[in-house]
């Protein structure tokens, strides 16, 4: 047997003079009743004499050190193999995706969409960007979903300066993040950008061997970006409409990945996760090692309560025929 927290126990030391202390002490009844009648009212109090009573609490407090410090019983060791995916995640931060074609915007509703599927995302290291014209990193992977939930929640198109739409550069950030990596892939939150042709990112992506995934945000007959003017208008003075782009459609195909078109239902981020996890490759698995105790503390609490349940209530005294 042995104790999670064994320097509990120098705790019992402390009970001896403990002991001594209540043993010595006189009780506070002696300094107004006689001898006599103290010992009537011990009678009456029930089976169990004082001392017995302080030696039962003495015990019930000692076996609660012993409980506090959690013994147990070592079974061996179990040696367990995890395996685990790894999954960059960008987010399209281009002037496009403040459109309110979705409510709020294009933008907002996609860090909705991601903080949903988190919740599929079991035994998975994801890592997070943020792509306009350049690509920033947001987090590297990892398996702290809580606080990859924190992080884009307070990402903001504020953050870049930058206009325009490069996947290129978001492909370059996630192979450098996925270079320990044996299957590399990634999902992009985008509206698709303004290209029709997307040969040069299928190139890259291929010859580097990351899987796309891509998640169109917007709608087919677009809408509007807000400005501090109103709605964003073009250099004749004409409202810019902004559409999804399905052009890059082509991207997440020709890679072996998905293009899914948004949705307003939840369950679609379900869908899209098994998608991910159907079509990669679990990394190394790596192998962990845990002790297998079997809890032994409810043992001596039980006693403890016991003892001091029978030091607390008046046991009724045998009384001869």
């Amino acid at each position: 047997m042995a104790f999670e927290y064994p320097e509990l126990l120098w705790l019992l030391l402390l009970l001896l003079p403990l002991a001594l202390m209540l043993r010595s002490q006189k009780s506070d009844l002696g300094r107004y009743f006689a001898s006599e009648v103290l010992e009537k009212i011990y009678q009456k109090g029930g089976a169990l004499s004082q001392n017995a009573r302080q030696m039962l609490l003495i015990g019930a407090l000692g076996l609660g050190i012993v409980a506090l410090a959690n013994p147990y019983l070592n079974k061996g060791e179990i040696k367990v193999e995890d395996q685990t995916y790894d999954l960059i995640v960008g987010f399209d931060i281009s002037r496009s995706m403040m459109s309110d074609d979705l409510y709020p915007n294009r933008f907002a509703f996609a860090k909705k969409k991601f903080e949903t599927l988190l919740d599929h995302l079991k035994q998975t290291r994801v890592g997070v960007i943020g792509f306009s014209a350049r690509a920033f990193l947001i987090s590297p992977l990892t398996t702290d979903l809580s606080s990859l939930r924190y992080l884009v929640s307070n990402m903001s198109p504020d953050m870049v300066s930058l206009r325009g739409t490069s996947i290129l550069s978001a492909l370059e950030s996630a192979d450098e993040l996925l270079k320990e990596s044996e299957h590399k892939a990634m999902l992009l939150f985008t509206d698709g950008g303004d290209k029709k042709d997307y040969s040069k990112e299928i190139a890259y992506a291929k010859d580097h061997h990351i899987t796309l995934f891509i998640y169109g945000v917007g709608t087919d007959k677009g809408g509007v970006i807000k400005d501090s003017g109103g709605v964003l208008k073009d250099q004749k003075g004409d409202i810019v409409i902004v559409k999804r782009n399905d052009a890059i459609a082509s991207l997440a195909r020709e890679t072996g990945g998905v293009y899914q078109v948004y949705s307003l239902e939840s369950s679609d981020m379900k869908r899209l996760a098994q998608a991910i996890r159907a079509r990669l490759k679990p990394q190394k698995k790596r192998q962990r090692s845990y002790v297998d105790k079997k809890e032994l503390f409810y043992y001596p609490l039980l006693l403890s309560l016991l003892l001091f349940l029978l030091a607390t209530t008046s046991l009724p005294q045998r009384r001869g025929a």
